[in-house]
């Protein structure tokens, strides 16, 4: 039995409010279980300066942690002075990730940022601030094509993240962090509506993994996308 009582193939409730944030071109509030993100998009007139010229647009994320988020107080990284290793990690795989949905020529040239800010985490934060960054961009899209800013839509698919690990012995989908914390194996499964991959990240957190295993944990990945690509399209 997991801590939670949930089976092995249970997805935690998901819930997605969009246009919470007042002045973001997109916006949505994340709750995966306890693990809940607020994902916000900006548009930006110009692309970095890297694809002046060029005729594509680019998405870019940026990744933060409420102090309180988890049950001690973590310093705020601008008091540090710098961004943890963590942190820059993942902010680039929320932008690879995102902008593997996007053609980004039909974009044009300017930039979309995606805000992601953890304000209770109980594992899986990277995954829902991929799903709720995609639901956030989307809206912003949405609006550069209802001003007939953008005539092509540059979004081809959803994407959507999950976790899934090997506890006890078991393969599990979704891992909140009593689950993640003593995972023998943890992986993150990036993907489209579509099942394509986008990126996975799997580690033997204590224990080695076999291909079988792989494979039972990719399946459990594909039907938890799904349900959450179902809880994007009823999002927006």
């Amino acid at each position: 039995m997991r801590p939670s009582g949930r089976n092995l193939s249970d997805m935690r409730p998901i819930s997605i409010e969009t246009g919470v944030m007042r002045h973001a071109e997109g916006s949505c509030l994340i709750s995966c279980g306890d693990t809940k993100v607020l994902c916000s998009a900006t548009i930006e007139d110009k692309a970095p300066p890297f694809l002046k010229g060029s005729g594509q647009g680019w998405v870019t994320a940026e990744y933060g942690m409420l102090p309180r988020a988890t049950n001690s107080r973590n310093r705020r990284e601008a008091a540090a002075g710098k961004q943890s290793g963590r942190t820059q990690e993942i902010q680039r795989l929320i932008g690879r990730a995102l902008r593997a949905g996007v053609d980004r020529r039909a974009l044009g040239e300017r930039q979309i940022v995606i805000d992601c800010d953890v304000i209770q985490a109980d594992g899986g934060t990277r995954c829902a601030s991929i799903t709720g960054g995609w639901v956030a961009l989307r809206l912003a899209v949405n609006k550069l094509m209802k001003a007939g800013i953008v005539t092509t839509d540059p979004i081809m698919d959803h994407v959507a993240a999950v976790s899934c690990g090997i506890y006890a012995g078991q393969p599990l989908l979704d891992l909140d962090y009593a689950e993640d914390s003593e995972a023998g194996t943890d992986g993150n499964f990036i993907m489209t509506g579509a099942g394509r991959l986008i990126e996975i990240q799997m580690s033997a957190e204590g224990a080695t993994f076999s291909r079988p295993e792989m494979n039972q944990l990719l399946d459990l990945a594909e039907g938890g996308i799904a349900a959450l690509v179902a809880a994007q399209k009823a999002a927006i």
